[in-house]
């Protein structure tokens, strides 16, 4: 009986995998103790990586810290005492920029209190106070700062007209400031503001437009070629953001925008056609000079041949960088001079003066400023190779020669790289143009 009950405990202990508890629970007060201990590590690296926390903070961050701001007094003390006594010595200028500064900074004070002040104007307090005419007054000098500064205090000033009907933008195209141009442009529902104003001669902005600008604003650029391009920039932008009906409307004297712009600069055109053509014929003989230097250089080898027609330096590389250096300066001025006929051959019409002859200009001097740069080369690789059996004074007749040949590069580049910059500038990188509708 005992064994029949045994053999069923253990058919049910098989079948249903009941655990043993006295296992169980040595297993659970192991996992119990495990945890115990890793609770004790954890706090331990804890305590340690605080104190090592405190003893980074305390020997290393805060000396760095106080270290930095020592120095960063030390080194502001030495710099006030620097200006102040360029200023008391007058070095560099210091003492006018000083000048010029605290007053922008008087001014930006006073233009501070009137502007809390006219927030609370009325219309009739605004003109009494000749607001509108100050507001006129700043888009024709292009103070910005306080046209900004009086907008917000009194969106109504925006309104301004003086006695011909003609408004901020009106004056700001006039008198060509460009900051007012663009702040105006950039106004919520700004254009609204200019697209159709008329003044009392039948005037749209266009026509204002194509008026010729002032001598100061024209004085910016060098060259009446570049002067004229600022004219021509200046009305296209107008263009852009007028009414399209406005682009062939009559003023009260029966004229078009684009009339008025071939009368008013007539003589502008015609002066910059005669810049345009004393440069080009300046740079059209040094280009063709060079043409024909570099083309005899070509047919007389430096070392001679050895009889065949084969040079006798064929194989040196010197000689391979003087062949590239010489056939490079030959195509490159003779582009250069083929551009530059295309400029006295061009019809100078206003339109061309906007990028098609800024932009023959430009190339031109690029290529001719290549080729003088070639030429040097070629020259350099000759000597070089002309002296190559002269072991021990070969450099000291190199050295200088290549001294003395750079000295045309730097002067030309010197010479023409502003030039050549300010073209670039004025063409691709125009600000006006850039205004978008």
């Amino acid at each position: 009986m005992l064994n029949a009950v045994l053999s069923v405990e253990r058919e049910f202990r098989g079948n249903y995998e009941i655990p043993d508890i006295a296992n169980s629970v040595q297993r659970v007060t192991r996992i119990a103790v495990v945890n115990e201990e890793r609770k004790r590590t954890l706090k331990k690296s804890s305590v340690r990586w605080l104190s090592c926390k405190w003893l980074v903070l305390i020997f290393l961050v805060w000396p760095i810290k106080y270290l930095c701001v020592i120095l960063r007094i030390i080194f502001g003390g030495i710099i006030y005492l620097l200006v102040g006594s360029f200023k008391w010595l007058n070095m560099f200028g210091i003492r006018k920029i000083y000048g010029k500064k605290y007053s922008h900074y008087e001014v930006i004070g006073i233009l501070c209190y009137f502007s809390r002040s006219v927030k609370a104007f009325s219309a009739s307090r605004l003109e009494e106070a000749s607001a509108y005419e100050s507001m006129l007054h700043g888009a024709q000098n292009g103070i910005i700062e306080f046209i900004n500064a009086m907008r917000e205090a009194n969106p109504h000033l925006l309104s301004a007209v003086d006695s011909c009907h003609r408004g901020i933008f009106s004056h700001a195209v006039l008198h060509r400031k460009q900051n007012v141009f663009q702040l105006i442009h950039c106004l919520p529902g700004g254009k609204e503001l200019f697209r159709y104003s008329i003044d009392k001669f039948g005037n749209n902005l266009l026509h204002l437009a194509a008026q010729l600008g002032p001598s100061s604003d024209r004085d910016t650029r060098p060259g009446a070629a570049l002067q004229m391009q600022r004219e021509i920039q200046w009305f296209k932008a107008v263009e852009k953001v007028v009414h399209p009906k406005f682009k062939e409307a009559k003023n009260g004297d029966g004229k078009k925008p684009y009339e008025i712009l071939a009368e008013s600069h007539e003589e502008l055109v015609k002066d910059g056609e005669k810049w345009a053509k004393e440069t080009a014929t300046s740079f059209t003989i040094v280009g063709t000079l060079i043409t024909t230097i570099m083309f005899a250089a070509a047919f007389t080898v430096p070392g001679g041949n050895n009889g065949n027609g084969l040079p006798n330096f064929l194989h040196d590389k010197r000689f391979i960088t003087f062949l590239i250096a010489d056939a490079f300066s030959l195509f490159t001025s003779t582009t250069s001079v083929l551009i530059f006929i295309g400029i006295l051959t061009s019809r100078y019409a206003e339109r061309d003066f906007l990028r098609t002859l800024p932009g023959k200009l430009w190339f031109g001097l690029l290529f001719l400023v290549l080729s003088v740069c070639s030429m040097i080369v070629a020259f350099c690789a000759a000597i070089d190779m002309i002296l190559k059996g002269y072991k021990i004074t070969r450099w000291l007749i190199i050295v200088p020669t290549m001294s003395l040949g750079s000295l045309p590069i730097t002067f030309l580049v010197l010479s023409q790289l502003p030039l050549m910059y300010q073209i670039f500038h004025f063409t691709r990188k125009n600000p006006i143009s850039r205004i978008k509708n």
